[in-house]
């Protein structure tokens, strides 16, 4: 997003959300390096795996993604052939992949937004998309396990709508999408971001899946929303109690992703703005491990623990029940016919 600007700024008592858990022991980001490449002025949209760091710019006039050292140095540049319209995030496919979010309409003036497929390689596609109920500005994109992409609007009244493709995409398109879901959240008093107060911590900017599929994330200018996942279900995840990890004093954050690891990555637009780092992240959103079952006991088992009948074959309890009854009543007959005698 190259500038903010606000018809209006929203009461806080306009806001109604269920608040997201602040987990007792989140990690404090750290500032692993700082972005000096004038190139990257305007970054809003990262990815990475163990080696690499990959990040793009808002806006942009080709479908452009920098390869970047962990020491936030720019090692490579992959450029395709698209010209686009306003690129605002990206996402990462299992096979390598880059999935850029031409999905930036600040005046709402857009019929069709559009996802951008670029290889490592240099090869890139255009897919148009189309909204179903009108035309939105959004900031964030996600991948589900499957490769689905999922986009998310940016609101300054704190509900963030998500849509899905309806069916396959198509190149050029468009594809039409179908409205599967609506976040809110709630505001915060984290610092940060280019709109004070309300309306910075509620405006999602960014969102990632984690490389395991395990746990999404939302950001705003101000904080980042981690949901659990599970078999891939984005709509269920999103629609579960957030854990919330500020992100204090970002100029503009609109970057995050995931590393292998489960550390969060966070970023901001603006020359000399770190690349944040929260240490297991993930795991504040892991599932509970199973208690573990105790072994069925087996018949050596309870053989082992009863050394009368050891040796002896296991008797049915029915039969059992059978002689004691008889052996009761032909004791009660013998005792019958003494008294007779």
């Amino acid at each position: 997003m190259r500038s903010v600007t606000l018809a209006f700024l929203v009461p806080l008592g306009l806001l109604v959300a269920t608040p997201a858990a602040l987990a007792a022991q989140v990690p404090t980001p750290v500032a692993a390096c700082t972005v000096t490449d004038p190139e990257l002025g305007e970054l809003s949209g990262l990815a990475a795996d163990d080696g690499h760091w990959y990040a793009t710019n808002d806006g942009g006039t080709a479908a452009t993604v920098f390869v970047l050292g962990k020491d936030c140095q720019v090692e490579d540049v992959v450029t395709g052939a698209i010209d686009p319209y306003d690129v605002e995030d990206m996402a990462r496919a299992k096979d390598g992949t880059f999935w850029l979010s031409d999905t930036g309409d600040n005046d709402n003036d857009r019929e069709t937004v559009a996802l951008i497929s670029l290889t490592p390689g240099g090869e890139s596609t255009l897919y148009r998309l189309t909204y179903p109920d009108g035309k939105h500005d959004a900031e964030a994109l996600l991948l589900d396990p499957a490769g689905t992409p999922f986009i998310v609007t940016k609101s300054a009244l704190g509900t963030a709508d998500v849509y899905r493709p309806a069916g396959p995409l198509t190149s050029p398109g468009p594809t039409p999408l179908r409205h599967v879901l609506a976040v809110r959240l709630n505001s915060t008093d984290t610092p940060g971001g280019p709109v004070p107060g309300v309306v910075g911590s509620v405006t999602v900017t960014g969102a990632a899946t984690s490389p395991d599929g395990t746990a999404i994330a939302l950001r705003t200018y101000t904080d980042a929303y981690l949901f659990p996942m599970e078999d891939g279900d984005v709509v269920g995840a999103l629609s579960a109690k957030p854990v919330r990890i500020p992100l204090p004093n970002e100029v503009q954050g609109e970057a995050i992703a995931f590393q292998p690891d489960g550390s969060l990555l966070s970023a901001s637009e603006g020359v000399g703005e770190p690349v944040n780092v929260v240490a297991g992240a993930a795991r504040l959103v892991a599932p509970e491990p199973a208690p573990e079952k105790p072994e069925p006991a087996s018949a050596s088992d309870s053989t082992e623990s009863s050394p009368a009948t050891e040796g002896l074959p296991a008797i049915p309890a029915t039969v059992v029940t059978v002689v004691v009854v008889a052996g009761v009543y032909l004791l009660f007959r013998a005792l019958r016919r003494r008294k007779a005698y």
